[in-house]
């Protein structure tokens, strides 16, 4: 092409071949056209890249020598391309043939201060349930899926959320570079979230467009739980720890605290929670400069940050749990 597309999708791959005909099956059957697909290969030893260059020669890659995580992979993409509108699409997606042309309708038709849209990801195995429709945080410090489990038909209507998921999502690229960007040092999970509320902070939006449908397996790489703990307990105290002003957390820290409790017990891999936690004590220097350039420039009240947290935990009490575990060692 002579000129840069408007758009370009960038799918972060690890040894994920097994997804990659689906996700770039549907990619070929979009309606929306000219755009640019972009694979960011962590580091793959699956074949993945041998097949891709094999059976889609459209697809551009740059293949990196470790894996960076979806936060690094994604920035080494964003990076590498100049197109106004950036999609980020997992690699254990199918998007329907109107994905990208909805994105797309969308955001042009939306005011500057809308800086990302998010999906509708549909369940793979089962397209009548919501997968995610938007992310939610509360003051737990738990991000949740919006809708998750749920039938498909309550979520056919374009409304404000509180942040999207990354699986299947289109910025603006101003957006990407007034924020900063994915934090890299997230590597994986919850570096959306954490994206999500910085733009929050600095006086963004974002929709749900339930037109953009995109079936998703969810946890296509496969992460070991040892280490799906580590990172969630690592980046939810390093998003608490940049992002919420003081008068929040001295206000919400009850609740925060009683979170990570919480997830500490339910995780059930005391030993990751623990290396976790000292990964974000190790971390806090770093955070806390990082903390200070955030909130210089938040323009948003604390009263309407407040507002925009979730008061829910989105789980079972912990007690019920406890309840629950009893009953199931009676005789």
């Amino acid at each position: 092409m002579s000129e840069s597309p408007r758009v370009t999708v960038i799918i972060p791959n690890w040894n994920t071949r097994r997804w990659l005909p689906g996700c770039l099956d549907g990619l070929r059957a979009q309606t929306y056209r000219p755009f640019e697909t972009l694979l960011v290969d962590n580091g793959s030893t699956d074949g993945s890249l041998s097949f891709v260059r094999q059976n889609y020669p459209e697809v551009r890659i740059i293949a990196l020598p470790e894996n960076r995580g979806f936060a690094g992979g994604v920035h080494v993409g964003i990076r590498a391309t100049q197109s106004e509108y950036v999609a980020l699409l997992n690699v254990d997606t199918v998007p329907q043939p109107d994905w990208l042309s909805s994105l797309v309708a969308a955001m042009e038709a939306s005011p500057p201060d809308v800086g990302a849209l998010a999906s509708r990801m549909l369940s793979l195995h089962d397209p009548s349930r919501i997968d995610d429709a938007g992310d939610i945080l509360s003051w737990y410090g738990s991000a949740r899926k919006r809708g998750m489990g749920e039938p498909a038909k309550r979520y056919d209507q374009q409304e404000e959320v509180f942040s999207i998921c990354a699986g299947a999502a289109l910025y603006r690229r101003s957006f990407l570079e007034k924020t900063g960007g994915f934090d890299e040092q997230f590597t994986s999970y919850l570096e959306d979230v954490d994206l999500g509320l910085r733009g929050r902070l600095l006086g963004y939006r974002y929709l749900f467009i339930p037109t953009a449908e995109v079936y998703h397996a969810g946890q296509g790489a496969g992460t070991p739980r040892p280490r799906y703990v580590y990172l969630m307990t690592r980046n939810r105290l390093a998003l608490l720890t940049k992002n919420i002003p003081r008068s929040l957390l001295s206000k919400h820290w009850r609740t925060l605290l009683y979170g990570q409790l919480y997830f500490s017990l339910v995780y059930k891999h005391p030993l990751s929670s623990i290396a976790g936690i000292w990964a974000w004590v190790r971390s806090l220097p770093r955070l806390l400069r990082q903390r200070r350039e955030i909130q210089k420039h938040k323009v948003i009240s604390d009263a309407a940050l407040d507002a925009m947290l979730s008061c829910e935990l989105g789980e079972p009490p912990l007690r019920e749990i406890i309840a629950n575990k009893f009953r199931g060692i009676r005789p």
